[in-house]
């Protein structure tokens, strides 16, 4: 009885489970699965669209990006989560009919096993009174006092009414001894019964305690899955709910950063207008300077010609006319074309080593400003550190910092096929090459970083063609 209460008071603590659940039992069990499968679909769809999301947010600021990562991640735990609770819940219920029913089923044959204890009991009394009778029967025989033969009333009777009225008395005590024998004959095979159904009933009751109290322990158990899966949804929706606010919080600081780095974009793509304007304004200058020289060279040289054959005439007392006409031409046209070397190839080469494109040029949605950009350039996997570098021969005509660019160096490569070719290079560490200098194709110009408005290590590359950004893909082998 003892162990049969331990199961009830379990049982009982289980139909308490003051969780604040809502009621889970009325959906179908293949309902639930279904829902719990979809959930586990969708969170998977989002870990594979992950990597796409990443890449929307390239470049965005570190804290907001990791917030709507980790928000993402939220949202695609949460409606798991939120189906486990409710599978929980189901199982919670059913494990708690389960075990009502069991501890029913517990009750009833214990309530058995004492009717049949008490049946045996009472059983017992009338086989040892049974038992009784019979000895005291065997007793009397064995004295004389028993019942009379049929002979002994023949022979001892004094009259007719005397012998009728002695075998009527032997007849009845013969009676009532078979009746005694059958009784105790009912009464052992109603004890016999009793202890075997006894027997039977105890094997039951040993059996249900078992299943009792596995049935308890499923169903602590299933109590504790609903209170982790509780814990989690709460825990997620009040982690979601921190997220958005401190998302919220960061967009208009994001958005005003995005704002400037395009305006710093413009700005560079003006300064780039204004560099090559300068410079083409140079070169004109000191191609008006190199054709005076020319034309001052030629004129002299004519001069000098003119000199000469008037000389020679004299010497020669007037001689014949000698053709006239320069003899030498000169040294002909022009050279033509400005200070800069053009390119020697129609293609730039990779600034890294081993080059490995991570993020490609082209316009950009950023999920959280819900606003299009440009990506103005192609990400390539650089590893803190990775040497730079240049794609090609040139000119350094910038290295600075920027709030969205960082460390970043741009070099000037002349022309090519007519067309002004410069490179960017951006969140670099540290810089190997200063402003002003002289770069060979392939030099090392610095190393790669996270400076800037950047989240991880990597090399940003741009290609400027007349100071405007292209796709550095068309440009590289």
């Amino acid at each position: 009885m003892r162990q049969h209460g331990f199961a009830r008071a379990a049982v009982g603590a289980v139909l308490v489970a003051a969780l604040g659940f809502g009621v889970a039992g009325s959906a179908a069990a293949d309902d639930i699965d279904d829902r719990l499968a979809a959930a586990q679909r969708d969170a998977q769809q989002r870990r594979n669209e992950r990597a796409g999301l990443e890449e929307d947010l390239h470049e965005t600021d570190q804290k907001l990006k990791q917030a709507v990562l980790d928000l993402d991640e939220v949202e695609a735990r949460l409606p798991v989560a939120q189906a486990e609770l409710e599978r929980a819940q189901a199982d919670l219920e059913k494990a708690q009919r389960e075990a009502e029913i069991l501890a029913q089923r517990l009750q009833d044959a214990q309530d058995e096993e004492a009717a049949v204890t008490a049946q045996l009991a009472a059983g017992a009394g009338q086989v040892e009174a049974a038992r009784a009778d019979i000895a005291q029967m065997a007793r009397e025989a064995a004295r004389g006092q028993g019942s009379v033969s049929a002979f002994g009333i023949v022979t001892g009777a004094q009259s007719t009414e005397d012998f009728l009225a002695q075998f009527a008395v032997s007849s009845s005590a013969a009676r009532s001894q078979a009746r005694t024998l059958t009784a105790l004959q009912d009464a052992e095979a109603l004890a016999r019964n009793q202890e075997a159904r006894l027997q039977a009933v105890r094997e039951q009751i040993d059996q249900l305690k078992t299943a009792a109290d596995a049935k308890v322990v499923e169903a602590q158990e299933a109590e504790q899955r609903a209170k982790d899966r509780k814990a989690e949804v709460e825990s997620l929706i009040a982690k979601q709910k921190k997220l958005k606010a401190q998302i919220e919080d960061q967009k208009e600081a994001a958005l005003a950063e995005l704002r400037q780095n395009e305006a710093e974009q413009k700005a560079l793509e003006a300064d780039l207008k204004k560099i090559m304007a300068e410079r083409d304004e140079r070169d004109r200058r000191i191609e008006e300077q190199r054709r005076k020289e020319e034309e001052a060279r030629k004129k002299r040289e004519a001069e000098e010609r003119r000199k000469q054959e008037e000389a020679a005439k004299a010497a020669s007392g007037g001689g014949s006319n000698s053709g006239g006409g320069s003899s030498g031409g000169g040294s002909g046209g022009g050279s033509g074309g400005g200070s800069t070397t053009p390119v020697s190839t129609t293609f730039l080469g990779w600034p890294t080593a081993v080059p490995h494109v991570t993020s490609s040029y082209g316009m950009r949605f950023h999920p959280v400003l819900g606003i299009w950009r440009l990506h103005a350039g192609t990400d390539f996997r650089a590893y803190c550190g990775t040497p730079i570098l240049t794609s090609q021969s040139g000119i350094v005509v910038r290295t600075a910092y920027g709030s969205g660019p960082g460390n970043n160096i741009m070099i000037d490569h002349g022309t090519d096929n007519g067309q002004n070719i410069m490179t960017r290079y951006l969140h670099l560490s540290s810089f190997s090459v200063s402003q002003g200098q002289w770069v060979s194709k392939g030099q090392v110009i610095g190393r790669s970083g996270s400076t800037g408005t950047s989240s991880a290590c990597h090399l940003h590359f741009e290609v400027y063609v007349n100071g405007s950004t292209v796709n550095p893909m068309t440009r590289l082998p």
